[in-house]
């Protein structure tokens, strides 16, 4: 998510610190780095004006240059306009006083609509609401039937009533199921197009002068760049957006358009989705993103991500194995499948201060990610002796000639796993333990 700019802030911010003391030539050197660094990052070029001025004047308002410690100074102050330029703090949904709360996302075809909609309903399931998602997309092919099956995957209701309605119809239709079944929460996936046109429009504006919707929430391709902003824009004008979601943040975007929409559009950001499965989406912190754009780390949102993998007991249990190095490969397994809860190792590494770097120089961004990778690492670990698990350090050539024979594996998968294994030791060696992400 947004790598590239945080190198680039990262090595900016190198360069000041191992000067001490800057002067004004400094001072105006590491601006001009940071304007590059937000073009080239794709952020809107009037956003990237009044951010280098708005920082220029705050320098200078702080005295910077006869600070003691400047370049510890410079990062706070961009750190705090990036805040600002992201919306400041949450914005939270509006949920209605008397149910159902009603939800319409909006947005061009191919922004991930459909899927985001799936992951809003499981957002809101996991926080104690019974959500219906109501299809009312008739036009595209097989539109229906893809919100059918992603809910059924999730485990998540879906409403339709087939093609020979109007969307308004269909969702007057699902208000009245809802009331029968208890569903408080109900999630409408509106028609997307290419391009944008009237009849698309007019859809919207029906939907939105004949039902009373809480959030009507623009969804936007964080890979479509400043296209993406121009788009919004007509969606703000004509249905008066209350939000956006910003998709696929995990893709290889420069992730300009997340810096740029708040500013640009005054609507706010309130949810990010970084991944394909169900779970990867999550709530919009803007200072917590500053945070992340410049390499600092995310420890908030780990912590409750973290939270909901782990009980209290097992929090211990796992803190005191890595004070005391007792860490073995029968841990390893198990805290495999809790990070796949948490999240990717790259993920989790993004959100850990001073991990940003390590990331790149080992091995582990796709641990346990790919399709059959836990069961084929469950085959070559219980094809290990008790003794081996508990001490992985005697398992020589012999050893994992057998394991592999054994699991049905490879013996590069078996030197791939154990590299893994101290890879991940070592990372949590250089972190604080897990004492920090205890329940309370």
């Amino acid at each position: 998510m947004l790598d590239n700019l945080t190198d680039k802030f990262q090595t900016i911010f190198k360069k000041i610190k191992n000067k001490g003391k800057l002067n004004e030539n400094d001072i105006k050197n590491c601006l001009h780095e940071i304007r590059i660094a937000l073009l080239e990052a794709d952020v809107n070029y009037k956003v990237v004006k009044e951010f280098i001025n708005n920082l220029h004047e705050k320098i200078q308002q702080e005295k910077i240059s006869e600070s003691l410690s400047p370049a510890q100074q410079i990062i706070k102050i961009v750190n705090g306009e990036i805040t600002l330029i992201l919306g400041s703090k949450q914005s939270e949904l509006s949920i209605s006083p008397a149910p159902p709360t009603i939800i319409m996302l909006v947005g061009l075809q191919g922004t991930g609509k459909t899927t985001t909609a799936v992951k809003l309903a499981n957002y809101f399931r996991k926080k104690g609401h019974s959500p219906l998602l109501i299809a009312t997309d008739i036009y595209r092919p097989a539109a229906i039937e893809q919100l059918q099956v992603l809910g059924e995957k999730s485990d998540l209701p879906v409403f339709s009533i087939g093609k020979n309605e109007s969307a308004v119809n269909i969702v007057k239709a699902a208000i009245s199921f809802s009331s029968k079944k208890s569903y408080d929460v109900l999630i409408i996936d509106t028609a997307g197009r290419l391009h944008i046109d009237n009849k698309l429009m007019n859809e919207l504006q029906e939907i939105d002068e004949n039902i009373t919707l809480q959030e009507k929430l623009l969804i936007v391709d964080a890979m479509a760049g400043q296209d993406a902003v121009n788009s919004a824009k007509v969606f703000c004008d004509k249905i008066k957006v209350s939000g956006i979601i910003l998709t696929k943040l995990d893709g290889d975007t420069r992730g300009g358009v997340a810096l740029s929409l708040k500013k640009v559009l005054g609507i706010p950001i309130k949810f990010i989705g970084i991944g394909e499965k169900v779970d990867n989406f999550e709530p919009f912190y803007p200072e917590r993103m500053a945070s992340r754009i410049l390499g600092m780390g995310d420890v908030l949102t780990l912590i409750e991500k973290v939270e909901t993998a782990y009980n209290r007991d097992e929090l211990k249990k796992l803190d005191e194995k890595m004070k005391n190095h007792n860490f073995d490969l029968n841990d390893f397994y198990l805290q495999l499948k809790k990070m796949k809860d948490i999240g990717s190792v790259d993920q989790i590494m993004d959100m850990v201060p001073g991990f940003n770097n390590l990331k790149n120089r080992i091995d582990v961004t796709k641990l346990g990610d790919r399709k059959g990778e836990l069961k084929k690492i469950e085959a070559i670990i219980s094809s290990m002796t008790v003794e081996e698990r508990e001490n992985p350090s005697i398992i020589n050539g012999r050893r994992r000639k057998r394991i592999s024979r054994g699991s049905g594996t490879q013996l590069s998968e078996i030197n791939r796993l154990l590299k893994q294994f101290y890879q991940i030791k070592e990372m949590f060696k250089k972190g604080t333990g897990l004492k920090n992400f205890s329940c309370n």
